[in-house]
This record gives structure tokens, sequence and C-alpha cells, in this order.
């Protein structure tokens, strides 16, 4: 996943995928208007999504999109998302397990208006990250998460990440910040945390487990330099 709208390694992953035949399906949610070396996330592998859901940088009210340029794969995603049913002019007939996920007219009414504002939305985006970075390049023990060399971020989330000497104050900023009337949140929980998943097997993630303690999200909205703008 191209996690808070940063591009992810896809040269690496597209190598273990090539190694070892595997189909790479990219998971750009988050990153709708973030490019990799000059190419947009979600085109590099056989497939991508984009998310629509209503906390992404464009909302449809939920859902999202399917991006591919194998026209045959694009045919059958297109079936199946339409429950499988055969043309026919009257008889209602599916040749495959089929999924009703076609989004409605409105809803693409609504993802269509913002797509045309989705320029200004990602400028109003990175201009709020170079403030912010002008702010906590001066506190000690906290750094900004910026986009990754030779990439281009939305900027969908800014995220601060604690020095691991600090992640015991993590708790601590989220609360003060809060009261204050700043939304500011945690990471997500590792899937192993989750009640569903805490009996399944698990490799060792002290990585994932550090970052997952010490990251917090900051406003993030693009109508905060809208507003400042106009």
């Amino acid at each position: 996943m191209h996690t808070f709208g940063h591009p992810a390694d896809m040269e690496g992953l597209m190598a273990v995928a090539h190694d070892f035949n595997i189909a790479l399906i990219e998971d750009a949610a988050e990153s709708l208007g973030s490019y990799y070396h000059g190419r947009h996330t979600g085109t590099l592998g056989l497939m991508g999504i984009l998310s629509f859901n209503g906390n992404k940088t464009i909302t449809t009210g939920g859902g999202g999109a399917i991006l591919t340029d194998d026209e045959e794969l694009a045919r059958h995603a297109k079936h199946l998302t339409t429950t499988a049913k055969l043309p026919h002019a009257w008889e209602y007939r599916h040749d495959e397990i089929g999924y009703n996920y076609r989004m409605p007219n409105i809803n693409a009414a609504l993802g269509c208006a913002q797509m045309e504002q989705l320029s200004s939305m990602i400028t109003a985006k990175r201009e709020l990250y170079r403030r912010y970075q002008a702010v906590f390049a001066t506190v000690s023990g906290i750094r900004l998460i910026a986009e990754p060399v030779e990439c281009q971020s939305n900027y969908w989330l800014q995220t601060l990440l604690l020095d691991e000497e600090y992640a015991f104050q993590r708790d601590i900023l989220l609360q003060v910040t809060n009261d204050a009337g700043l939304m500011t949140r945690p990471a997500w929980t590792l899937m192993q945390g989750l009640m569903p998943f805490r009996n399944c097997p698990c490799m060792d993630l002290a990585g994932a487990e550090s970052l997952v303690q010490r990251l917090i999200n900051i406003p993030s909205g693009s109508n905060l330099m809208l507003k400042a703008v106009s």
C-alpha cells in the first residue's frame, strides 16, 4: 500500500513479483495524485485500485475504481461488478459468481466534479506539508514524514514520527492535542493486534510495531490551505 499517499518501493516490489512470477496489484487507495518516478501510482502493476471513501482526497461517499491497461481484465472486472449478467433483452442469466459493485450515477457525478478540483486539492496539501515542515524542523525528537526520493506524494495524511526514545509520549500528545480541539490520530492497529486475528500465525513484526507506537497523523485536509488562501 502507498501509505499516507507516499509511493512504496515499486522497483523492489516489481522485482520480487517478477522473480516469483506473481501478479502485482497495487493498493493505491490513499495515493490518488501521487507519482512514482513520473508514473501515477496504481498504473505500475497488472492492476491498481483507488478508494473514494469519505476520508480520501476526493470522495463519492464510498467505493472506488480499478485501474488497468489490460482490456480483457477490465472487461472481466466490469462483468463481475455488474452481477456477471449476460447481455439479453429480457432474461436474467449469470455465468459467474458476480457482485453488485456498481456505483450509482449520482455518486459518480460527485466524484467527477471533485476530480476537476484534484490539482488544486493536491497543491493545497503539498503547501500544508511545507508549512508543517517549517514548524517541525525546529522540534527535536520528532520529524514530519516526507515523500520518497524521485516521487511526488499527494500528502493524503500528514504524519509525524517520534524518535524511539520519545515513543512513550505518543499517547500524551494525542490526549493534549485532542483536548485542545486539534484532531490527531494514531496509526491503524496492526492486523495481529485485532481480535479476529490474534490467534493467527505471525512473523516478527518488531519494525512495524515500533512505527505504530510512534506515528501521529495531524490535520491534513486540503480545505485547511484552501481556506487560508481564500
